[in-house]
């Protein structure tokens, strides 16, 4: 009863003393109808209230996201859906779910009544121009009576996530090295070619090709072994991306730092499906990124990046060093001085193709001469170690100007001055 009376609403209240004073007035007036009105005003937000605490509505809920990742700017449906499981049917109920700020308003739904054993769906949709994950959820229902009198809330305990991902621009293939494209395939046929005294093999595994059988090991180890010649090699390359504060400009979606990012996810999807085995390094050093579903991985990462108040990029220089074994290193840089630059740039030897994609944040600030100016010596520096160079200005988009990561003497000047 407690509970119900503090569930009274203002029209509950507004009521309640409304009977009490007539009653009061009743009294002193000796008045007989008044005493009656009195009884019925005071009377029904008691047993409004009185019932609303007793009702024992069991309610199931369960959310649905589709898709459960969207990219900024993109909808996802959220479908709600409710079941009686008891055999009362129920009254009104006001239904409120739970949603951050980012994706809209919350939504708020009425439901005239549910059978006993019904169900109900309802969906809305969401929306946000923000990279992020967004709880979604509890779900609250709000239980009121015919007249608005009383209304008890109760909340469900499960949410969802809905991730939102930077825009990803499908790119032009460009072939950025010799071996690197492929799928391994080159790789396969050099091990092959080297003779089966060279190859390592291993124990043989349940759906490997027979033809693969290396005899010579089997009749030395006594069971079955395969060549691993045959084994499907991933290259391996590596993304940075500068998220220092003070390298970039502008704010909100427009911003620099997200267009970066969503550069970085541009390129990153492209080269996971085109079979590279990437790592996504920032200025704060390596990410970790799970094998299975790279593309989900990376987009999920970029996802929560935000901006630090790192002053180099000593960090993501040492975890690119420290990774080894890249064939490819695709930076997306910010606003750098030229001592940054030859840091970043002595990392490419041969055997590894280096592209930089430079934003050109002097163009998200026209006053910005100093970063104008250190653009170009960045640029002349990196060039020079035979870096390729796409430049990337405000309003541009990366998928037009992606082809440039093909022009290998465009800006490329060897250290000593030669081509590289």
């Amino acid at each position: 009863m407690r509970a119900g009376l503090q569930a009274l609403t203002s029209r509950g209240r507004s009521f309640l003393a409304s009977g009490i004073a007539a009653l009061l007035m009743a009294v002193l007036l000796g008045e007989n109808d008044l005493f009656r009105i009195g009884v019925l005003v005071t009377t029904l937000p008691l047993l409004a209230a009185l019932v609303a605490a007793r009702t024992r509505y069991r309610l199931s809920c369960a959310r649905r996201l589709d898709p459960s990742r969207a990219e900024v700017g993109g909808e996802a449906t959220v479908t709600l859906r409710l079941e009686n499981v008891t055999r009362l049917p129920t009254g009104l109920l006001l239904i409120e779910d739970t949603v951050p700020y980012a994706l809209g308003v919350r939504p708020r739904f009425v439901l005239d009544r549910v059978e006993s054993r019904g169900v109900r769906e309802i969906d809305y949709r969401v929306r946000s121009d923000l990279r992020g994950r967004y709880t979604i959820g509890p779900l609250s229902i709000r239980i009121a009576d015919p007249f608005g009198l009383v209304e008890l809330t109760r909340s469900f305990t499960i949410s969802d996530t809905l991730v939102v991902t930077p825009h990803v621009a499908a790119l032009p293939h460009v072939r950025l090295s010799g071996e690197w494209t492929g799928g391994g395939d080159s790789r396969t046929r050099s091990v092959a070619a080297a003779g089966d005294d060279d190859v390592a093999p291993r124990e043989y595994r349940q759906g490997d090709d027979l033809r693969r059988v290396h005899w010579r090991s089997t009749a030395r180890r006594g069971e079955l072994m395969v060549r691993r010649e045959e084994q499907q090699w991933q290259s391996r390359g590596a993304l940075l991306l500068d998220t220092r504060r003070h390298a970039h400009r502008g704010e909100g979606p427009r911003s620099s730092f997200e267009v970066a990012v969503s550069a970085a996810a541009s390129i990153g999807v492209h080269l996971a499906r085109e079979g590279l085995g990437l790592r996504l390094v920032t200025d704060q050093g390596a990410e970790h990124l799970t094998d299975t579903g790279l593309s989900w991985s990376l987009l999920d990462t970029l996802a929560m990046v935000r901006h630090s108040p790192a002053r180099s990029l000593e960090m993501g220089v040492s975890a690119l060093r420290q990774g080894g074994g890249d064939g490819l290193i695709v930076a997306v840089l910010g606003s750098m001085d030229a001592e940054e630059a030859r840091e970043l740039a002595r990392l490419r030897h041969s055997g590894i193709t280096g592209v930089a994609v430079l934003l050109d944040v002097a163009t998200w600030d026209d006053g910005d001469r100093k970063a104008a100016e250190d653009l170009e010596a960045v640029q002349t520096v990196l060039a020079g170690y035979g870096w390729r160079i796409v430049r990337l200005p405000a309003g541009t988009s990366i998928a037009s100007i992606w082809q440039d990561a093909a022009n290998h003497g465009r800006y490329a000047v060897g250290p000593a001055g030669g081509a590289a």
